[in-house]
Protein backbone atom coordinates (compact mmCIF):
# COMPACT_ATOMS: atom_id res chain seq x y z
CA UNK A 1 0.00 0.00 0.00
CA UNK A 2 1.38 3.47 -1.15
CA UNK A 3 2.45 5.47 1.80
CA UNK A 4 0.58 9.02 1.83
CA UNK A 5 3.49 12.04 1.43
CA UNK A 6 3.57 14.21 4.40
CA UNK A 7 2.89 18.13 4.62
CA UNK A 8 7.19 18.52 4.98
CA UNK A 9 8.07 16.01 2.34
CA UNK A 10 10.98 17.11 -0.24
CA UNK A 11 12.37 19.48 2.91
CA UNK A 12 14.69 17.72 5.16
CA UNK A 13 14.14 19.56 7.98
CA UNK A 14 10.40 19.05 7.98
CA UNK A 15 9.43 22.40 7.59
CA UNK A 16 6.79 23.88 5.05
CA UNK A 17 8.17 25.05 1.74
CA UNK A 18 7.74 28.78 1.25
CA UNK A 19 8.23 31.25 -1.61
CA UNK A 20 11.33 32.80 -2.51
CA UNK A 21 11.72 36.66 -1.19
CA UNK A 22 11.67 37.94 -5.01
CA UNK A 23 8.38 36.06 -5.66
CA UNK A 24 6.72 37.69 -2.79
CA UNK A 25 8.11 40.98 -3.98
CA UNK A 26 6.68 40.81 -7.89
CA UNK A 27 3.18 39.43 -6.47
CA UNK A 28 3.39 42.25 -4.12
CA UNK A 29 4.41 44.55 -6.82
CA UNK A 30 1.70 43.34 -9.65
CA UNK A 31 -0.96 42.98 -6.57
CA UNK A 32 -0.63 47.44 -6.43
CA UNK A 33 -0.19 47.58 -10.15
CA UNK A 34 -3.80 45.21 -10.35
CA UNK A 35 -5.34 47.75 -7.42
CA UNK A 36 -4.06 50.67 -9.67
CA UNK A 37 -6.10 49.65 -12.73
CA UNK A 38 -9.50 50.08 -10.25
CA UNK A 39 -7.89 53.18 -8.63
CA UNK A 40 -6.96 55.49 -11.42
CA UNK A 41 -9.61 57.34 -11.81
CA UNK A 42 -9.92 58.51 -8.15
CA UNK A 43 -6.04 59.13 -8.33
CA UNK A 44 -6.87 61.45 -11.42
CA UNK A 45 -9.65 63.32 -9.35
CA UNK A 46 -7.69 63.65 -6.59
CA UNK A 47 -4.88 65.29 -8.49
CA UNK A 48 -7.23 67.26 -10.29
CA UNK A 49 -8.69 68.53 -7.01
CA UNK A 50 -5.49 69.58 -5.26
CA UNK A 51 -4.64 71.36 -8.60
CA UNK A 52 -7.88 73.56 -8.79
CA UNK A 53 -8.32 76.82 -7.70
CA UNK A 54 -4.00 76.99 -7.93
CA UNK A 55 -2.94 80.34 -7.97
CA UNK A 56 -5.44 82.43 -6.73
CA UNK A 57 -7.76 81.00 -9.77
CA UNK A 58 -11.40 79.78 -9.06
CA UNK A 59 -11.71 76.44 -7.76
CA UNK A 60 -12.83 74.53 -10.98
CA UNK A 61 -14.38 71.47 -9.03
CA UNK A 62 -16.88 71.70 -6.30
CA UNK A 63 -16.87 68.24 -4.88
CA UNK A 64 -14.89 65.17 -6.34
CA UNK A 65 -18.36 63.61 -7.58
CA UNK A 66 -18.47 67.07 -9.28
CA UNK A 67 -14.66 66.80 -10.83
CA UNK A 68 -15.12 63.21 -11.83
CA UNK A 69 -18.49 64.42 -14.20
CA UNK A 70 -17.09 67.35 -15.39
CA UNK A 71 -13.97 65.38 -16.53
CA UNK A 72 -16.18 62.26 -18.08
CA UNK A 73 -18.06 65.17 -19.91
CA UNK A 74 -14.75 67.23 -20.93
CA UNK A 75 -12.39 64.14 -22.23
CA UNK A 76 -14.39 61.00 -21.69
CA UNK A 77 -13.68 57.32 -20.49
CA UNK A 78 -10.60 57.25 -21.43
CA UNK A 79 -10.09 60.51 -20.42
CA UNK A 80 -10.21 59.55 -16.40
CA UNK A 81 -7.32 56.48 -17.23
CA UNK A 82 -4.86 59.47 -18.31
CA UNK A 83 -1.46 58.78 -16.92
CA UNK A 84 -2.94 55.14 -16.18
CA UNK A 85 0.80 53.77 -17.44
CA UNK A 86 2.77 56.01 -14.65
CA UNK A 87 0.35 54.74 -12.26
CA UNK A 88 1.37 51.09 -12.58
CA UNK A 89 5.33 51.87 -12.78
CA UNK A 90 4.89 53.90 -9.47
CA UNK A 91 3.50 50.87 -8.33
CA UNK A 92 5.75 48.34 -9.68
CA UNK A 93 9.26 51.00 -8.15
CA UNK A 94 7.21 51.98 -5.03
CA UNK A 95 5.85 49.01 -4.13
CA UNK A 96 7.89 46.13 -4.74
CA UNK A 97 10.58 48.50 -2.90
CA UNK A 98 8.51 49.46 0.21
CA UNK A 99 7.83 45.17 0.30
CA UNK A 100 11.39 44.11 -0.50
CA UNK A 101 13.00 46.90 2.79
CA UNK A 102 10.17 46.16 5.15
CA UNK A 103 10.40 42.22 4.86
CA UNK A 104 14.60 42.28 4.99
CA UNK A 105 14.46 44.76 8.15
CA UNK A 106 11.44 42.83 9.93
CA UNK A 107 14.01 39.53 9.55
CA UNK A 108 16.85 41.33 10.42
CA UNK A 109 15.52 42.67 13.63
CA UNK A 110 13.25 39.66 14.73
CA UNK A 111 14.90 37.77 17.94
CA UNK A 112 17.17 34.94 17.54
CA UNK A 113 13.91 33.10 19.10
CA UNK A 114 11.53 34.62 17.31
CA UNK A 115 9.68 37.01 18.59
CA UNK A 116 8.92 40.23 16.61
CA UNK A 117 9.82 43.50 16.90
CA UNK A 118 7.82 45.29 19.04
CA UNK A 119 5.44 48.34 17.81
CA UNK A 120 7.64 50.79 17.72
CA UNK A 121 10.34 49.43 16.07
CA UNK A 122 8.03 47.81 13.82
CA UNK A 123 6.66 52.07 12.68
CA UNK A 124 10.02 52.89 12.20
CA UNK A 125 10.97 50.20 9.97
CA UNK A 126 7.71 51.01 7.91
CA UNK A 127 8.67 54.74 7.82
CA UNK A 128 11.87 53.72 6.52
CA UNK A 129 10.74 51.16 3.80
CA UNK A 130 7.96 53.74 2.82
CA UNK A 131 10.29 56.55 2.49
CA UNK A 132 13.00 54.55 0.57
CA UNK A 133 9.94 53.16 -1.74
CA UNK A 134 8.56 56.95 -2.16
CA UNK A 135 12.69 57.96 -2.94
CA UNK A 136 12.56 54.67 -6.00
CA UNK A 137 9.20 55.69 -6.93
CA UNK A 138 9.13 59.44 -7.61
CA UNK A 139 10.38 59.47 -10.79
CA UNK A 140 6.99 57.74 -11.57
CA UNK A 141 5.19 60.05 -9.20
CA UNK A 142 6.25 63.05 -11.01
CA UNK A 143 5.04 61.71 -14.73
CA UNK A 144 1.91 60.48 -12.85
CA UNK A 145 1.04 63.53 -11.77
CA UNK A 146 1.90 65.82 -15.19
CA UNK A 147 -0.15 63.20 -17.12
CA UNK A 148 -3.53 63.24 -15.17
CA UNK A 149 -2.90 67.61 -14.88
CA UNK A 150 -2.68 67.93 -18.25
CA UNK A 151 -6.26 67.76 -19.55
CA UNK A 152 -7.08 70.76 -16.86
CA UNK A 153 -4.19 73.24 -19.00
CA UNK A 154 -5.41 75.06 -22.32
CA UNK A 155 -4.33 72.60 -25.53
CA UNK A 156 -1.55 75.26 -26.18
CA UNK A 157 0.16 74.82 -22.47
CA UNK A 158 -0.19 70.82 -22.68
CA UNK A 159 3.01 68.74 -22.35
CA UNK A 160 1.52 65.96 -23.83
CA UNK A 161 3.21 62.67 -22.55
CA UNK A 162 2.54 59.69 -24.74
CA UNK A 163 3.02 57.50 -21.89
CA UNK A 164 5.31 57.11 -18.81
CA UNK A 165 8.27 56.38 -20.76
CA UNK A 166 7.66 59.17 -23.27
CA UNK A 167 7.35 61.49 -19.67
CA UNK A 168 10.60 60.24 -17.94
CA UNK A 169 12.52 60.95 -21.27
CA UNK A 170 11.10 63.67 -22.26
CA UNK A 171 11.57 65.37 -19.00
CA UNK A 172 15.00 64.17 -18.22
CA UNK A 173 15.86 65.75 -21.68
CA UNK A 174 13.92 69.31 -21.37
CA UNK A 175 14.17 69.81 -17.51
CA UNK A 176 17.17 67.52 -16.80
CA UNK A 177 17.45 64.60 -14.71
CA UNK A 178 17.20 65.88 -11.28
CA UNK A 179 13.69 67.29 -12.30
CA UNK A 180 12.65 63.54 -11.81
CA UNK A 181 13.11 63.76 -8.51
CA UNK A 182 11.42 67.20 -7.84
CA UNK A 183 9.12 67.34 -4.81
CA UNK A 184 11.17 63.84 -3.93
CA UNK A 185 11.40 65.59 0.53
CA UNK A 186 7.82 66.16 0.22
CA UNK A 187 7.12 62.66 -1.64
CA UNK A 188 8.89 60.80 1.41
CA UNK A 189 7.56 62.85 3.95
CA UNK A 190 3.80 61.95 2.74
CA UNK A 191 5.20 57.86 2.57
CA UNK A 192 6.25 58.24 6.41
CA UNK A 193 3.06 60.23 7.47
CA UNK A 194 1.15 57.29 5.85
CA UNK A 195 2.79 54.57 7.40
CA UNK A 196 3.05 56.03 10.98
CA UNK A 197 -0.96 56.86 10.11
CA UNK A 198 -1.58 53.72 9.39
CA UNK A 199 0.22 52.28 11.96
CA UNK A 200 -0.94 53.51 15.11
CA UNK A 201 -5.13 54.97 14.08
CA UNK A 202 -5.38 51.28 12.80
CA UNK A 203 -4.20 49.48 16.06
CA UNK A 204 -6.01 52.60 18.22
CA UNK A 205 -9.13 52.06 16.26
CA UNK A 206 -9.32 48.13 16.64
CA UNK A 207 -8.81 48.81 20.02
CA UNK A 208 -11.05 51.33 20.40
CA UNK A 209 -13.89 48.73 18.53
CA UNK A 210 -13.14 46.03 20.57
CA UNK A 211 -13.44 48.09 24.06
CA UNK A 212 -16.73 48.95 22.55
CA UNK A 213 -18.34 45.73 23.23
CA UNK A 214 -19.77 45.74 19.91
CA UNK A 215 -17.41 43.80 18.10
CA UNK A 216 -15.24 40.86 18.41
CA UNK A 217 -11.90 40.06 16.63
CA UNK A 218 -12.87 39.45 13.48
CA UNK A 219 -13.19 40.36 9.59
CA UNK A 220 -15.53 42.66 10.20
CA UNK A 221 -13.46 44.56 13.41
CA UNK A 222 -10.69 44.52 10.77
CA UNK A 223 -12.71 46.04 8.23
CA UNK A 224 -14.09 48.95 10.23
CA UNK A 225 -10.56 49.58 11.72
CA UNK A 226 -8.96 49.57 8.60
CA UNK A 227 -11.90 51.87 7.01
CA UNK A 228 -11.22 54.70 10.22
CA UNK A 229 -7.23 53.97 9.93
CA UNK A 230 -7.83 55.35 6.14
CA UNK A 231 -9.44 58.16 7.12
CA UNK A 232 -7.42 59.57 9.30
CA UNK A 233 -4.56 59.01 7.79
CA UNK A 234 -5.72 60.57 4.24
CA UNK A 235 -6.65 63.47 6.75
CA UNK A 236 -3.09 63.14 8.19
CA UNK A 237 -1.72 63.37 5.09
CA UNK A 238 -3.14 65.54 2.56
CA UNK A 239 -1.46 68.93 3.36
CA UNK A 240 2.01 67.28 2.34
CA UNK A 241 -0.07 65.82 -0.38
CA UNK A 242 -0.68 68.71 -1.57
CA UNK A 243 2.32 70.43 -1.48
CA UNK A 244 3.84 67.39 -3.23
CA UNK A 245 1.57 67.37 -6.06
CA UNK A 246 1.94 71.65 -6.61
CA UNK A 247 6.11 70.97 -6.70
CA UNK A 248 5.72 68.22 -9.15
CA UNK A 249 3.58 69.98 -11.42
CA UNK A 250 5.12 72.57 -11.29
CA UNK A 251 6.46 74.70 -14.32
CA UNK A 252 9.67 77.07 -14.75
CA UNK A 253 9.05 80.87 -15.18
CA UNK A 254 11.54 83.10 -16.06
CA UNK A 255 14.03 80.29 -15.08
CA UNK A 256 12.62 80.36 -11.66
CA UNK A 257 10.15 77.51 -10.06
CA UNK A 258 6.85 78.52 -8.82
CA UNK A 259 7.47 76.84 -5.55
CA UNK A 260 9.98 77.39 -3.40
CA UNK A 261 11.05 74.74 -0.97
CA UNK A 262 7.64 73.44 -1.08
CA UNK A 263 6.11 76.00 0.71
CA UNK A 264 6.47 79.62 -1.31
CA UNK A 265 5.30 80.45 -4.80
CA UNK A 266 5.96 83.63 -6.09
CA UNK A 267 4.02 86.09 -7.44
CA UNK A 268 4.11 89.00 -9.71
CA UNK A 269 4.16 92.24 -8.91
CA UNK A 270 5.73 92.01 -5.09
CA UNK A 271 2.82 90.18 -3.80
CA UNK A 272 3.51 88.25 -0.60
CA UNK A 273 4.32 84.65 -0.57
CA UNK A 274 0.74 82.56 -0.56
CA UNK A 275 0.73 79.13 1.46
CA UNK A 276 0.15 75.98 -1.20
CA UNK A 277 -2.48 74.53 1.00
CA UNK A 278 -4.43 77.43 1.04
CA UNK A 279 -4.82 79.31 -2.22
CA UNK A 280 -5.84 82.76 -2.29
CA UNK A 281 -4.79 83.59 0.95
CA UNK A 282 -1.83 85.61 1.55
CA UNK A 283 0.60 84.21 4.46
CA UNK A 284 3.33 86.62 6.10
CA UNK A 285 3.90 84.63 9.33
CA UNK A 286 6.95 83.13 10.62
CA UNK A 287 8.63 80.37 8.17
CA UNK A 288 7.05 82.39 5.39
CA UNK A 289 9.40 84.07 2.61
CA UNK A 290 8.22 87.24 1.21
CA UNK A 291 9.14 87.08 -2.78
CA UNK A 292 9.84 90.10 -4.80
CA UNK A 293 9.58 89.86 -8.90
Amino acid sequence: MAATASPGAGRMDGKPRTSPKSVKFLFGGLAGMGATVFVQPLDLVKNRMQLSGEGAKTREYKTSFHALTSILKAEGLRGIYTGLSAGLLRQATYTTTRLGIYTVLFERLTGADGTPPGFLLKALIGMTAGATGAFVGTPAEVALIRMTADGRLPADQRRGYKNVFNALIRIAREEGVPTLWRGCIPTMARAVVVNAAQLASYSQSKQFLLDSGYFSDNILCHFCASMISGLVTTAASMPVDIVKTRIQNMRMIDGKPEYKNGLVRRQGGGAGSKCIGCPGRDVKGAGYTEQSA
